[in-house]
C-alpha cells in the first residue's frame, strides 16, 4: 500500500512538480470547458490552425524582448481573424481555409525561427516544457484560465446555442458575429495558456480529447461539461505523474492518458461505444403491443 501512496507523495515532494501538477490542471480544466464547444461546433481543425499559426508570434516575442504569451496571442488572434473574414467574403469552405492559414503561418514561423538569434528550444515550444515551469508561468497560465473560464461558463448558453444552431440564434436576436468571434479569441487565449504544459503540437489534443469522451458518455450538455473537466483534470494529472516516474516528456504523457481513456469510452461508453451498439443491433426486436 505504502509504494502506491509513495507514487504520489515522491513527485510532490519536488516544488517543480507541484508547479507543473498545478499549470497541467488548470491547462486541462481550460481546454476541457472549450473542448465541449469545439466537438459540438465541428472546430477541431480550427485548434490545430490557431495552434500551429502562434509560431510566428512567439519568435516575434524572443526578437522584441516581449513576453511569450503576447506574441502568441496575438498571432493566434490575427489567424482567428482572418480565417473568419476570408471564409466570410469568399466562396472557400472554412476547413480550406483554416488549412492555408495554418500552413501559412506555421511556415513562417519555422523561417523565422532559423533566422532569428534565439536561446528558446524548438521542441519546447512545439511539446511544451511543463517541468520547466517557474512561478511567473503559473500566474499567467492561471489568470488566462480564470477569465477565460469565466466569460465561457458565464456566456454558456449563447455559445451553446450558436454552437448548436446559428440560425436559430440570429433569430431570437443573439449577436452571432460577435459570438464567432469571441469564441475564436477565447480559443486563442486557451492556446496561450496551454503552450507551457503542452505546446503548440499537442493543444490540439488537449482542446479535442476531452469534449470527445464525454461526447461518447453523454447526452446532456451540462453533464458533458462536468466529464470533459473531469477527464481533463485526471489526466492531467495521471500523465504528469507517469513522467515523473518514466522520465519522459510530460505533454505526450498527458495526451497519451487522453487517448486511452478515448479508446475505453469508444468501446465501452453505456449509449454511444461500439459494444453497447453492438448489442443493441443483436438484441431481438420487441413485439409491439397489438
Amino acid at each position: 500500500m505504502m509504494w502506491a501512496i509513495e507514487l504520489v507523495t515522491v513527485p510532490l515532494s519536488y516544488p517543480f512538480m507541484q508547479r507543473a501538477l498545478v499549470v497541467a490542471m488548470l491547462t486541462g480544466a481550460l481546454c476541457a470547458v472549450l473542448s465541449c464547444y469545439l466537438v459540438l461546433k465541428g472546430w477541431s481543425l480550427m485548434g490545430d490552425a490557431i495552434s500551429h499559426s502562434i509560431l510566428p508570434g512567439l519568435v516575434a516575442a524572443v526578437a522584441l524582448g516581449i513576453p511569450l504569451a503576447i506574441g502568441a496571442f496575438a498571432a493566434g488572434l490575427v489567424c482567428a481573424v482572418s480565417i473568419g473574414y476570408i471564409r466570410e467574403n469568399s466562396r472557400v469552405k472554412e476547413d480550406t481555409v483554416m488549412g492555408i492559414v495554418l500552413s501559412g503561418m506555421f511556415g513562417l514561423g519555422l523561417v523565422l525561427f532559423t533566422r532569428v538569434e534565439t536561446d528558446q528550444h524548438l521542441m519546447h515550444v512545439l511539446f511544451g516544457n511543463l517541468l520547466g515551469a517557474t512561478p511567473r508561468d503559473l500566474l499567467e497560465t492561471a489568470i488566462v484560465a480564470s477569465g477565460t473560464l469565466v466569460v465561457m461558463l458565464v456566456k454558456r448558453k449563447d455559445f451553446l446555442l450558436y454552437c448548436f444552431d446559428p440560425a436559430h440564434a440570429r433569430a431570437i436576436g443573439l449577436p452571432v458575429r460577435l459570438l464567432h468571434y469571441t469564441l475564436l479569441v477565447l480559443l486563442a487565449m486557451t492556446i496561450v495558456a496551454s503552450l507551457k504544459a503542452v505546446g503548440v503540437i499537442l493543444v490540439v489534443a488537449m482542446l479535442v480529447g476531452p469534449g470527445a469522451i464525454a461526447y461518447l458518455l453523454t447526452d446532456r450538455f451540462d453533464r458533458m461539461l462536468v466529464v470533459a473537466g473531469a477527464v481533463a483534470i485526471s489526466s492531467s494529472v495521471i500523465g504528469t505523474l507517469t513522467s515523473f516516474h518514466i522520465d519522459g516528456a510530460t505533454g505526450p504523457c498527458i495526451v497519451l492518458v487522453q487517448a486511452a481513456l478515448f479508446v475505453l469510452a469508444f468501446f465501452f461508453a453505456p449509449r454511444h461505444g461500439v459494444l453497447a451498439a453492438s448489442r443493441l443491433r443483436r438484441a431481438p426486436a420487441t413485439p409491439s403491443p397489438s
